[in-house]
């Protein structure tokens, strides 16, 4: 019992660290970061945003690899990461359009369009949310498991294209300014905030899939005990 506290305490103490630091870079990126010649002060919610899609692409990441691991060492615990990396990564996904829409209304003059990045970001967030779907409507077991392992590969295919797609059509998003050949075009001060933001973004991705992880592998536990004190 007294283990258990001390990692619970450890646990929360880890998300509010996470927390604190994100919110002080947020405050950072807000207030203090110089003002964007061509896009003005709405370009600030490139700090949240950005870090945001790229959470929503890492989290894809990581279910490409447990559900890998659920698939080819038929591991009931790598579904259970599968499905935390999911619900993070369509938490992600879904603070990246949200956010993307309030800078798309004062840039391009509308909430939504059917830009190749929205569209495609669009069904990022719609396969995360039928991969939790099915999850939830299909009985426990390894079954359910490995064709959720499926939709969990099927669902990193998305990625590559979300990130190509302005260079693959013509699209009002613009193009990237991280990670193009010739190097940043972005200002080195905007830049170093938008990869503490990043770090700080990545340090809470990581605790959350974490976090939930461990309380669906505490779930199905206590799910199994009772099915097991009622077969009885």
């Amino acid at each position: 019992m007294i283990d258990a506290r001390k990692q619970d305490r450890l646990t929360m103490t880890l998300g509010f660290v996470a927390f604190l630091f994100a919110a002080a870079c947020w405050f950072y990126a807000l207030k203090l970061a110089p003002s964007d010649e061509a896009q003005g002060e709405v370009y600030r919610i490139m700090f949240f945003h950005v870090p945001s899609a790229f959470m929503a692409f890492l989290a894809s990441g990581a279910l490409l690899f447990t559900s890998g691991w659920t698939l080819f060492k038929r591991s009931p615990t790598a579904a259970l990461w599968s499905k935390a990396c999911a619900e993070v990564g369509l938490m992600f996904t879904a603070i990246t359009l949200i956010t993307g829409s309030i800078w798309g209304r004062p840039t391009w003059g509308v909430w939504w369009t059917w830009d190749a990045r929205l569209t495609t970001t669009l069904i990022l967030a719609l396969l995360y949310a039928g991969y939790l779907i099915f999850t939830s409507s299909m009985a426990p077991g390894p079954q359910r498991d490995r064709m959720a392992a499926a939709l969990g590969l099927v669902i990193a295919i998305d990625v590559p294209i979300i990130y190509k797609s302005v260079t693959w059509w013509r699209t009002l998003h613009q193009p990237p300014s991280l990670m193009r050949a010739g190097g940043s075009t972005m200002d080195p001060e905007m830049k170093n905030i938008l990869y503490v933001c990043f770090f700080a973004m990545l340090f809470v991705a990581i605790w959350l899939i974490w976090t939930r992880a461990v309380n669906l592998k505490l779930q199905a536990a206590i799910e199994e005990h009772s099915h097991q004190a009622h077969s009885h």
